[in-house]
């Protein structure tokens, strides 16, 4: 008999974790072998258990999970991200699979979908929620170079940490915030944010928001007073 898949469920609703439980309780290929409730936790248990596949919310109460992706791909080479999740945006389906992930699908997929995603990134494979718009799949295929056309030259020469720095602070976020964030020191942040300035010709925070908006970098319906 082959050996279960273990899996790891991130999501920060009781009820809806209890939902996949059941499901996947009754398929003979998989185990679920914990759950987390915020990012940081699932991270935690990520790192003791090393699960096969992780099944991942993005819009978690702590840290995004796109984020929570990020850094599971960085210290689990072997563990696989399927997101599950309410967003249908594509920055947030491109950013996801960006960070790591090897499916997306919806939450009003589940249950149809969820069976042949986890089977598919199981074999090595990609999986995307057929329901999303073939515009969304073609988005996926171009390069971050392409994309940043749009944008002046200066953007082109930010390293994708500062590129993260830079979105975040244009948000709203505070260096601590931001800090917390990505998980990393309060003066590295700093030091980011003075490196983004230099190579953009900006001279602060505020330029930075309207530099940001210009180019569509942020959704300005998002950003906090």
């Amino acid at each position: 008999m082959a050996e279960k898949k273990t899996i790891l469920i991130v999501d920060d609703h009781p009820f809806f974790r209890e939902g996949l439980k059941s499901l996947l309780a009754k398929q003979s290929s998989y185990e679920v072998a914990g759950e987390a409730g915020s990012g940081e936790e699932g991270l935690r248990k990520a790192k003791e258990i090393r699960p096969d596949l992780v099944i991942m919310d993005i819009g978690l109460p702590d840290v995004s999970g796109i984020d929570i992706t990020r850094h599971i791909r960085e210290t689990l080479a072997e563990t696989s991200v399927v997101i599950l999740s309410m967003h249908l945006k594509i920055d947030y389906i491109t950013q996801a699979f960006r960070a790591g992930a090897t499916g997306y699908i919806t939450k009003e997929s589940a249950t149809e979908r969820l069976l042949e995603c986890l089977e598919s990134v199981s074999k090595g494979g990609y999986f995307i929620d057929p329901s999303l718009a073939h515009e969304v799949v073609e988005s996926l295929m171009k390069s971050e170079e392409e994309e940043v056309k749009s944008a002046d030259a200066g953007y082109a020469t930010l390293t994708r940490r500062e590129k993260e720095v830079m979105c975040l602070l244009a948000e709203g976020l505070s260096t601590t915030e931001v800090a917390e964030k990505l998980f990393i020191s309060r003066k590295t942040v700093e030091n980011h944010r003075s490196n983004i300035l230099s190579k953009l010709d900006l001279h602060s925070t505020v330029e930075l928001v309207r530099y940001a908006a210009k180019y569509g970098l942020i959704d300005v319906t998002t950003w906090k007073e």
